[in-house]
């Protein structure tokens, strides 16, 4: 599909009558993940609707473009990836950094910051942050979140799989900087990258959030059919997984993701993962696959999970 180049790092923005919550979703913080951005737009327009079918909102929905130059070029990053960045350290350094010292991706970054920022300062409630990817493997949308109260009782909505442990896996990523920051975070993975159902998934997403976050009724139509469509898509696997472990890979690794892993995937004890230059990679037991790596560019092999109860959230 051809797109359109970006021209503007916002999207669109709304603003409620009534004060309320604040959510920043922001899509295309990979380059080659622009689904986010499909399903915003598609909340922005419903929303903006006026007469017998207005939706009132309250608060502010801001939609942003996460990685502006390598979605219009059609790559996942262009130096180094954008959500691996995000720390105290790097956020001062950009701040002191000169123009010419910048790179791409620092740029970006340092953009996202003041927006993001910008829209933290003005809001007049809670601020929330839903970070939008998809993955190269196909499947189904699931979420991924720090654990804090507030994150539970967000994303506890969401009829799909929850991930616990992600973050304590990979560092520098753009919802636990936000988090840090009092932000009610998460990031959700759509399904894969140019499947159009992906973003049928990642609207549901958004339409459960507003909903949840008190910047719609959650009476509203869109909510329920949300529902309803993301539990369907969850297709009996595990409602809450935790990631036990992370396959780091560099380029000099040759790693190989064995084909036919779903992004949520079952493994049995001694099953053939993945091959890299020192030979075959096995399952250490019985568990899950996650976001197995399926294109080029990216430093995450899989990571490996299991299932916990419920009750476990």
């Amino acid at each position: 599909m051809t797109r359109a180049p970006l021209e503007r790092r916002e999207v669109g923005r709304l603003v409620g009558a009534a004060a309320g919550p604040t959510l920043v979703a922001i899509g295309g913080v990979h380059g080659n993940e622009p689904a986010g951005l499909e399903a915003a737009r598609r909340v922005l327009a419903r929303l903006a609707l006026t007469g017998s079918t207005s939706i009132a909102l309250r608060g502010e929905l801001l939609v942003l473009a996460g990685n502006l130059a390598a979605l219009n070029l059609g790559v996942r990053y262009q130096h180094k990836d954008l959500n691996r960045l995000w720390s105290d350290a790097r956020a001062g350094e950009l701040a002191a950094l000169p123009e010419a010292a910048l790179d791409a991706e620092d740029r970006e970054h340092r953009a996202l910051l003041a927006d993001i920022g910008a829209a933290a300062e003005r809001a007049r409630g809670v601020v929330h942050v839903a970070d939008l990817h998809t993955t190269s493997a196909p499947g189904i949308p699931f979420v991924l979140f720090g654990d804090t109260p507030a994150q539970r009782r967000l994303v506890g909505a969401f009829p799909i799989p929850l991930i616990l442990g992600l973050e304590e896996q990979v560092g520098g990523v753009l919802s636990a900087y936000w988090t840090r920051r009092g932000c009610v975070t998460f990031a959700v993975e759509g399904g894969q990258h140019d499947d159009p159902a992906t973003v049928d998934s990642l609207e549901a997403v958004l339409w459960l959030t507003l909903a949840q976050a008190g910047l719609v009724d959650a009476a509203v139509p869109e909510v329920a059919r949300a529902a309803a469509l993301l539990d369907e898509r969850r297709a009996g696997l595990p409602r809450v997984l935790e990631v036990l472990s992370r396959r780091a890979i560099s380029p000099e690794d040759g790693f190989r993701m064995e084909p036919g892993f779903r992004n949520i995937d079952h493994a049995r004890e001694g099953q053939l993962l993945a091959r890299d230059r020192r030979g075959e990679i096995r399952a250490p037991h019985d568990g899950l696959v996650i976001m197995p790596l399926y294109q080029g560019l990216g430093g995450d092999g899989y990571f490996w999970g299991r299932a916990l109860g419920a009750d476990e959230l």
